[in-house]
């Protein structure tokens, strides 16, 4: 059975003016499904870079990058569109929810996208929000919710078109402590149900609730261990 992730060699190298910035530079990671890593690095490490291409966001300079046994490192952006809109579901620090819509509305939105007809659409969503435990909450809009609840509405829109992996960039990087807990709390219990998760973060605490830490610095793996080994 193919890993969930597998890349080769990755670099991705950029041009600013007449230097080239190597943000990325010859990175090899496969992750099996249902695992749940962090991927962690201080600002320029090359997280920001690698999660933009393991998001089918952007294309490596060079390498190769294999995404549920589909090679994806040549697509073009239309390609990508699509294989993104099917294998992945993300969340970001800042929710990116629809002010105007509620927590429903927003989490349909990606199944409006991929064409999916109304009735399962609507079964899809309630099971989503049953996954975060928030469907008391569905015709809330985002200014009637706090902060964690509106992350736990990014994470059922990210779970609703049932991905291949869970991208999490700093998930808990606009919440409190206890709040934080809570949403890691969440993805546990999604990796617990088979779910594959990555969370990016530069932060030891979260990434203490993971299984397995991968550590950048200058765009390179220093460390791949378990997060029972070190974090």
């Amino acid at each position: 059975m193919a890993p969930v992730i597998e890349v080769r060699n990755l670099q991705r190298t950029y041009k600013v003016g007449t230097q080239e910035v190597r943000a990325v530079r010859g990175i090899d990671l496969r992750v099996e499904a249902g695992e749940y890593l962090a991927i962690m690095g201080t600002s320029g490490s090359g997280k920001s870079t690698l999660m933009n291409m393991l998001g089918c966001l952007d294309t490596p300079t060079a390498g190769s990058y294999s995404l549920n046994g589909t090679e994806v490192s040549s697509f073009s952006d239309d390609q990508l569109a699509a294989i993104r809109n099917r294998e992945i579901g993300f969340v970001f620090q800042t929710f990116n929810l629809l002010a105007r819509s509620t927590a429903a509305q927003n989490v349909e939105l990606p199944l409006v996208y991929a064409g999916i007809k109304g009735a399962e659409r609507r079964e899809r969503v309630r099971e989503a929000l049953d996954a975060v435990s928030l469907s008391d909450r569905a015709d809330h809009k985002p200014n009637e919710l706090s902060g964690g609840q509106r992350q736990r509405v990014a994470i059922a829109r990210a779970l609703v078109c049932r991905p291949s992996i869970i991208l999490a960039d700093e998930p808990t990087g606009n919440l409190d402590s206890t709040t934080s807990e809570e949403i890691m709390e969440i993805f546990a219990k999604l990796n617990e149900k088979g779910h594959t998760v990555l969370v990016v973060t530069h932060e030891p605490d979260i990434a203490s609730h993971c299984r397995r830490v991968i550590r950048l610095h200058d765009g390179q793996v220093i460390e791949d261990a378990p997060v029972s080994s070190r974090v």
